[in-house]
């Protein structure tokens, strides 16, 4: 009986073993099971990571490059773009990565040896050859666009204008680029394209993305900037009036640019650039002299001599030719600013405006509106004149930053400003006083001064009709807004990495909950 009892025992004793062994390899497969669950959840999020920051680095660089050649009236300049090939349609996406300003004149210039155009030309082609990676030279373009200079000399001699193209054409199709062209654009497109150039490099045509709607904002589409050009032969104003009723249908754009309608206000003054405008004023005030005029918005002491013929071979003096007794008239500077901006408003006609409003000459003019970017001679003369602050320069400095200017001395001034040509120094007296005239009559105030942004660059790229030229002619502007992502590649990156640390946190507390309950159950038992 007792044997047959420890029998039992012994049965249940192996019984109680077998269990304990079972419930500790239950337990401890829980246990490693937990662990490689754990393991695995992790190792998903770290490659979660690895895929978000591996598919979204960015490509090798794709890249396309354009070069368009401004041949303005007193020098032509070379520029060079470049942009990612697969962002075409992004605004502010090109970049001007090269600037080469050709040694000589304006192609005007050479209209008597065409056989010096191709020598002019060659120092910045071979540059552009350089820049640009030589496998990509046959899909580069090439535009050349005149400007007011050739304008001039088309209105002299159109065949002769056509001549200096042809030998332009000429030289620019040897070179191994996708030569398209050379042409004389008008000042309403001169106009046009500064204003495009500004407002693309400002980002103004694009509409924000709202990020929890992936549509353009009602409310995102920006007001853009007015363009103000002054060149040596011409002057161009652009902007959006504020009442989109043009009085003037030849003075009205409209673009569709970006998925928004602009009805633009353009205007192009020819033989009002700075540099025809003082001769303009020249043959003025010789009229009635004996050959020697004394001039306020030259330098006190400065003196030089000008041949008649020389000043009256610009179409634009025709109006003020007649026979003098003389064939040379020397110039004596008396440095007025006063007297040197009455002498400039004689050049505006205002007597008469069929219009309700006119700038000058019966040109219908809108009230200028919103922001406005001066460039090329703006910035120039200005910069020179440390006037470009608009923060500290309120027109009232300006002007009597001019009056001290003028009246300095001429050898003083050579002096100070020795490296400065005495050509261009003997001019700003001129050019500073007539930007401020033209200001005027273009109706900005003492209060909207402060509007005018005097701007030589915007990022790295030069200000000017160049950029905007080669964005329509590449069809790099669409008309409709492009689609674009509402998260940046760094916003992106920043949200997966934090949802995936709040994902293994959650992770590693269930864990600790399943695993050890004690750790937050122990203070509520």
């Amino acid at each position: 009986m007792e044997d047959r009892k420890d029998g039992g025992v012994d049965i249940m004793r192996e019984w109680l073993a077998l269990e304990s062994h079972k419930s500790e390899l239950k337990s401890f497969c829980s246990r490693n099971i937990l662990i490689i669950l754990g393991f695995s959840c992790i190792m998903a999020v770290v490659a979660l990571i690895a895929v978000g920051l591996t598919q979204n680095k960015p490509l090798p660089e794709n890249v396309k490059y354009g070069i368009v050649l401004d041949a303005g009236s007193s020098h032509t300049s070379l520029y060079i773009y470049k942009w990612p090939a697969e962002k075409e349609n992004d605004t502010g996406v090109v970049n001007q990565i090269e600037e080469c300003k050709l040694k000589g004149p304006g192609i005007s210039r050479y209209a008597h040896k065409l056989n010096e155009i191709d020598i002019y030309l060659t120092e910045c082609m071979v540059r552009a050859s350089q820049v640009i990676p030589k496998s990509q030279h046959e899909e580069t373009p090439v535009y050349l666009g005149a400007t007011a200079g050739m304008r001039l000399l088309r209105i002299e001699d159109a065949q002769l204008a056509d001549k200096v193209l042809a030998a332009v054409t000429k030289s620019l199709s040897s070179y191994h680029f996708d030569f398209q062209g050379a042409r004389i654009i008008t000042g309403q497109e001169e106009g046009a394209y500064g204003w495009i150039t500004i407002n693309y490099l400002l980002g103004k045509f694009t509409q924000k993305l709202s990020w929890l709607y992936l549509r353009p904002n009602e409310n995102g589409a920006q007001e853009t900037f007015g363009a103000l050009d002054l060149g040596g032969a011409s002057t161009q104003i652009t902007f959006v009036p504020q009442n989109k009723n043009i009085e003037s249908p030849s003075n009205a754009l409209h673009f569709r640019l970006y998925g928004r309608d602009y009805s633009v206000y353009t205007h192009s003054f020819l033989c009002y650039g700075k540099d025809q405008a003082l001769r303009q004023k020249l043959a003025k005030d010789i009229r009635g002299t004996d050959g020697i005029l004394r001039d306020p918005c030259f330098h006190p002491g400065y003196e030089t001599v000008m041949n008649v013929s020389d000043l009256y071979s610009s179409p634009c003096t025709r109006r003020f030719a007649m026979i003098h007794p003389f064939s040379q008239f020397q110039i004596q500077g008396t440095g007025n600013y006063q007297q040197c901006q009455q002498s400039i408003l004689e050049l505006f006609n205002t007597s008469y405006c069929p219009y309700s409003q006119c700038s000058f000459n019966g040109i219908f003019l809108p009230p200028p509106h919103g922001d406005f970017g001066a460039f090329s001679a703006y910035y120039y003369v200005m910069d020179f004149l440390n006037l470009t602050l608009e923060e500290t320069t309120s027109q009232e400095k300006v002007i009597d930053t001019m009056g001290k200017f003028c009246s300095q001395p001429w050898e003083e001034l050579k002096t100070y400003f020795g490296d400065v040509k005495e050509k261009y120094l003997s001019e700003y007296c001129f050019s500073g006083t007539y930007i401020l005239s033209l200001l005027s009559s273009y109706h900005f105030t003492a209060d909207s001064w402060k509007n005018i942004h005097f701007m030589g660059k915007i990022q790295s790229s030069n200000v000017g009709w160049t950029l905007g030229y080669m964005l329509n002619l590449t069809n790099m502007i669409p008309a409709e807004q492009p689609y674009s992502t509402p998260l940046s590649h760094t916003t992106y990156i920043f949200l997966m990495i934090l949802f995936s640390l709040i994902l293994v946190a959650v992770v590693i507390i269930g864990l600790l909950i399943f695993y050890k309950p004690s750790y937050f159950w122990k203070d509520m038992v």
